[in-house]
């Protein structure tokens, strides 16, 4: 039986115009996902982190760095 391993990481969640929420876990490579509900959000997260988890381990075969959450800000700017 394989030991499991724990892990947290910070996940960004945006809204688009369309109104979709849109998830991305910095920490993986390629690791985003989109819904129309927090809830559904939240289910399609854990599926797509265990997939990019897989991928890191199997074809990487790095660790995956467990970033601190420190927090968000918005920033304005005109160009």
């Amino acid at each position: 039986m394989t030991k499991q391993k724990k892990y947290i990481f910070p996940v960004i969640i945006e809204k688009d115009s369309e109104g979709y929420y849109i998830g991305k876990v910095p920490s993986l490579r390629s690791c985003y996902t989109q819904a129309k509900t927090l809830n559904e959000l939240y289910k399609r997260l854990t599926e797509v982190v265990s997939l990019c988890l897989d991928v890191e381990e199997k074809q990487f075969k790095e660790d995956v760095p467990q970033n601190q959450f420190v927090g968000v800000q918005n920033l304005e700017f005109v160009k």
